[in-house]
């Protein structure tokens, strides 16, 4: 039978209380909460229907067990699996592994037990369906686990717990039969209630909004917000970066104590990033709104103070903005932070920060730090529009926080909008973090369909690939080429995190802007309930905590039935969705309050309309039960097409370094064919060069050439006859930090030219290596391809494009070693 592979699935378990006792530490407490009734089926959280009675920021962090929803095994005959279903037994009668599925990401340590364990065994963790393969000079996930009396656990940092999806138990030598009599993820949890909700009629939606939860939850780590995968640097929360995941934070759980403990521990925290001091300022200022807690605000005026002064003194000078976004468009991170967009950005941010901040002392009551941002904002603003073209040369991102301001007018929105928004592949950041200002921006321009758009793409879509919680980075094409829950690319970001709640801004958002409730004041004295359905939705509902009590609402604008609660101490303004549809009347709790003109009632102060609602402002507390006769139909929505500018033709794994006569009839590239780097080439006439960059170093990517003299069909073939002998030579990228496992090689065309553009890769030496490419329009750094996985190149392949400019393609590394590049060629389109 060979290694063929075997599955189960069966139930998942979970275990509260003191079972498998050997299984807890003293530092992690079974959890205290109590079941309330059954799973929610849209949250991957599989403790959602647990309740504590007081949670506080205070807690210490209590532990739950989960069992496996599935596994699988390399080879029947070496794992007797029969009694696993009722017992938990596995009976191992020889090498292999055993893989299993604990349904979602958790925070936690693995183990199982077993009284009569022989020979050799490690085991494994992964967010992927794959087994960790990783460089040895990065954070192992493969260990021999530690023994405690028969309880085998994988340790692999001080604190235990990590990110796990994925378990293995690999059998490396066998010499008599043994079994396997439980197997457990041990997860983590900070006590926290779901005391908000979100529901709408598209249940991807609904789905996003519990997963972002979910990736908030699973990061409230003991003292901060941080991120339970040790394989990224960032474990605990910089200052400003916690901003999203602060914000989700509020309206999911209202833990407003934990979000307060985590602006005081970061408020210091710098890394040197200035965007991020100034997403700071924005998550002081979002606590407040949300809070009205004074003293806190009081705190922090002075360093607020001193953030945005820093950004006053520099605006303007191009200052070093060492990071901007994972994004090409905004430098790819780390490797050019200094781009005209991200500088533009920076300088939006700033305008922004200092508006927002001037209205916080408003309310507040400092009136000189109010006039001093404001004028601050205004100043640099009017300076910009002296010049009516100074929007112009803002991409995506500058445009989206151009639009945050509050400064601009319609004509500018429009502008801003076709020219960034319109595109359904390049509204899209790589960055789910840089991602929720774009839909904060879509909401400003009365985008919501495109923005819910671009929602089902980006969140939507990591859901599609099997995503239990949102990821660092992430681009939709993907799923075309990535398997379900299979390794995904790793680029500048190094080893992509699928469990990052800095890109979990999402659920704010929509309870904000499709629920609609927002605060209006501090502390929700006064709040608004507008919801944005648009064109795509018939319902919504859900609740928001807020200091002064929960505020809930439904609205389904397909049978004119909505209701609201609003709490004691609070007034709303509720604004009842016209939908495109024209509204006849409504009745609250059966009485005419609408018919086209406000009628009397105790209930609200007075109402009004526009093309989107008809409003009731100072709607006093309590429960309302809403009835909204509507006449018409609404409009269809018309979703865009994704349009990529370059034309993917295909992968050959077919020629092999035999590229003449097929490839390179107008030119080739066959790179550090000479060694140390050098490439032996003749460009075509239209070709005025190809570079190369690599972050770190020397910024070239580094070179081998595996072996000379060698008569091996996969080296490339020195010249255009296909002769031996051949190099087998290559560049790639790896370095021992996060940073550094892609590189980037630019084509620089003459104005414009249609051309084929071949790239060769080959896995000499055969480290399992698979490769992810992007493509890029190099003046724009637009995407300009879906990007393309090569599977297997021990072999070798080429993949190969057709565009007419200047390009760029990234070489991303997904599995083995490193990404390598061998070769370049050129043809006639």
């Amino acid at each position: 039978m060979g290694k063929a592979y075997f599955a189960l699935t069966f139930l998942v378990l979970l275990s509260i209380g003191n079972n498998s006792v050997q299984a807890q530490i003293k530092d992690y407490p079974p959890v205290t909460a109590t079941k309330n009734g059954t799973r929610n089926p849209f949250s991957p959280d599989p403790i959602i229907n647990y309740t504590w009675a007081n949670p506080k920021a205070t807690d210490d962090l209590e532990s739950y067990q989960l069992h496996p929803v599935n596994y699988t095994v390399s080879d029947s005959r070496s794992f007797n699996t029969d009694d696993f279903k009722k017992n938990k037994v596995i009976v191992v009668n020889g090498e292999g592994y055993i893989r299993f599925d604990f349904g979602q990401t958790n925070a936690g340590w693995v183990e199982f037990d077993s009284p009569d364990l022989t020979g050799k065994v490690e085991m494994s963790i992964s967010e992927y369906n794959q087994t960790p393969n990783y460089p040895s000079n990065y954070p192992t996930k493969t260990l021999f686990p530690k023994k405690l009396g028969n309880t085998y656990r994988l340790e692999l940092n001080p604190d235990l717990y990590e990110g796990v999806r994925f378990a293995w138990i690999h059998v490396r030598s066998f010499s008599k039969s043994w079994r396997i009599t439980g197997v457990r993820v041990v997860c983590q949890t900070r006590p926290v209630n779901y005391n908000g909700s979100f529901s709408c009629s598209d249940t991807t939606l609904t789905r996003i909004w519990y997963t972002g939860a979910y990736t908030v939850k699973l990061n409230l780590l003991k003292d901060y917000l941080g991120a339970i995968l040790m394989n990224r640097g960032d474990r605990f929360s910089w200052t400003g970066d916690a901003h999203p995941s602060q914000a989700a934070s509020m309206v999911a759980f209202g833990n407003y104590d934990f979000v307060k403990k985590n602006i005081d521990y970061t408020s210091t925290q710098s890394n040197g990033i200035r965007s991020y001091a100034l997403y700071w300022v924005l998550s002081l200022i979002d606590y407040y709104k949300y809070t009205g807690d004074t003293t806190t605000l009081k705190k922090y005026i002075d360093n607020a103070s001193a953030k945005l002064d820093d950004a006053y003194k520099v605006y303007g000078t191009n200052p070093n903005l060492e990071f901007f976004g994972w994004d090409e468009r905004l430098g790819s991170g780390f490797e050019h932070p200094n781009l005209p967009e991200p500088q533009n950005a920076y300088k939006m941010v700033s305008i922004r920060a200092w508006k927002e901040f001037s209205e916080v002392m408003n309310v507040y009551g400092r009136k000189d730090l109010r006039d001093k941002y404001l004028s601050y904002a205004t100043e640099k603003i009017s300076d910009l529009k002296k010049n009516a073209a100074w929007y112009q040369d803002f991409g995506l991102h500058a445009g989206a926080d151009a639009v945050s301001t509050g400064f601009l007018n319609s004509n500018e929105k429009k502008a801003i909008y076709e020219k960034s928004f319109a595109d359904k592949v390049n509204r899209i950041s790589y960055s789910p973090f840089n991602q929720h200002f774009i839909i904060q921006a879509f909401a400003l321009m009365n985008k919501y369909d495109d923005a819910l758009s671009s929602i089902r793409d980006l969140w939507g879509g990591q859901i599609k690939y099997g995503g239990t919680t949102f990821f660092e980075d992430y681009r939709p094409s993907w799923n075309a080429v990535v398997s379900k829950n299979g390794p995904v690319p790793n680029n500048q970001c190094g080893f992509t995190s699928l469990c990052h709640p800095w890109g979990a801004g999402v659920t704010k958002w929509l309870s904000e802007e499709v629920l609609g409730i927002k605060p209006t004041s501090p502390g929700f004295a006064t709040f608004d309930i507008l919801p944005h359905l648009g064109r795509t939705l018939t319902n919504v509902s859900g609740k928001t905590p807020t200091p002064r009590g929960v505020i809930s609402a439904s609205f389904d604008v397909s049978t004119g039935l909505s209701n609201v609660s609003i709490p004691v101490g609070t007034l709303g303004r509720i604004g009842i969705p016209k939908v495109e549809k024209t509204i006849m009347n409504i009745k609250i709790n059966g009485v005419l309050a609408w018919n086209g003109r406000s009628r009397s009632a105790q209930t609200f102060d007075r109402a009004s309309e526009d093309a989107q609602f008809v409003y009731f402002t100072g709607v006093k507390p309590g429960n309302y039960q809403i009835v909204t006769t509507y006449k018409g139909k609404s409009p269809r929505y018309s979703e865009l097409a994704e349009v990529y500018p370059a034309k993917f033709i295909g992968i050959d794994s077919i020629t092999s370094g035999n590229w003449g006569k097929v490839y390179g009839k107008d030119g080739y590239v066959l790179c550090n064919y000479n060694g140390d780097g050098k490439d032996k080439k003749s460009l075509p006439s239209y070709v005025t060069g190809v570079n190369y960059y690599k972050v770190k170093g020397n910024s070239l990517p580094l070179n081998v050439v595996w072996k000379t003299d060698t008569n091996d069909s996969r080296a490339l073939s020195p010249d255009a006859v296909n002769s031996f002998p051949r190099t087998a030579a290559c560049l790639f990228a790896m370095d021992a930090d996060q940073i550094g496992y892609t590189f980037t090689s630019t084509i620089d065309i003459k104005g414009t030219k249609d051309f084929k553009v071949s790239l060769y890769f080959v896995d000499w030496d055969n480290k399992g290596r698979k490769i992810a490419v992007e493509m890029f329009d190099a003046a724009s750094s637009k995407l300009i391809a879906p990007v393309k996985i090569v599977e297997n190149c021990l072999g070798g392949a080429y993949l190969t494009y057709s565009y007419n400019k200047s390009v760029k393609f990234r070489i991303n590394m997904v599995r083995g070693d490193n990404a390598v590049l061998s070769g370049v060629f050129f043809d006639p389109n």
